[in-house]
């Protein structure tokens, strides 16, 4: 398997694998890169895709970059990335995970994809920000007044991004979706997840003693056989949009 490294608008991206009529696009999450997909693109290569990974703003080659890692501004590049891919491949997936899968939803909803595998993702982000101000003890009325709050466990919560969330609701994904979610994800609530499968019609597996970072050798082997099952899967056929 090649890599090709260049840039797409500016943005750092890697293709990995020779060249094909077909092609992930890869999404990391928060505190990941471009670099990451290589285990995924070695699987994908098996089956003839190609995968272009890129890094999100504040990631990988962009941490020094002005550019902030939030919606208003992920969702233009995304976009401008799948109108390259478009141009070059005839079948267009996506692979996602945590809040990248999010970031995918905003972005690609409107799209035409073959196939979409998302690990450990957050589909509903107006929950997640809720159970954050739960953990934060922190109102919408505090967030409205001060704007901006730092929290303890890392997230800093803002009243931009809450009314983005409350703007952009996710009504409609019309692609054919496998989701693997670990049965231990401390920060994803099972119950958006298993809502949000049967609402647009997912293939759900739930990883027993696994969390939202699949990380130790176990969970690895895990998340590769379930990639490996679900790129091979030949029943990729679109619903009607």
């Amino acid at each position: 398997m090649t890599n090709a490294k260049f840039y797409i608008n500016e943005i750092p991206v890697v293709l990995w694998g020779v060249p094909s009529r077909k092609v992930y696009l890869y999404i990391h999450g928060q505190g990941g890169c471009k670099e990451e997909a290589e285990a995924f693109a070695d699987i994908a290569f098996r089956s003839g895709w190609q995968v272009l990974s890129m890094d999100l703003p504040k990631h990988g080659e962009r941490i020094n970059e002005a550019v902030t890692f939030e919606p208003w501004n992920i969702v233009p590049e995304l976009s401008g990335i799948m109108e390259f891919a478009k141009c070059r491949w005839k079948q267009i997936s996506l692979y996602a995970s945590s809040i990248g899968a999010w970031f995918g939803l905003l972005s690609f909803g409107d799209e035409r994809l073959e196939n979409c595998l998302f690990v450990s993702p957050v589909l509903d982000m107006k929950q997640l920000m809720l159970k954050m101000m739960d953990w934060a003890n922190v109102s919408q009325a505090q967030l409205k007044q001060q704007l901006f709050i730092p929290t303890d466990f890392g997230q800093s919560l803002s009243w931009e991004y809450w009314r983005y969330v409350l703007e952009h609701p996710i009504r409609q994904w019309n692609f054919p979706t496998k989701i693997l979610y670990g049965e231990s994800d401390n920060l994803i609530d099972g119950e958006c997840v298993e809502q949000f499968a049967g609402k647009f019609e997912c293939s759900l597996t739930v990883a027993e003693k696994c969390e939202h970072w699949f990380h130790t050798e176990r969970q690895l082997n895990i998340l590769c056989e379930w990639i490996g099952k679900e790129i091979s899967n030949k029943d990729f056929i679109s619903k009607e949009r």
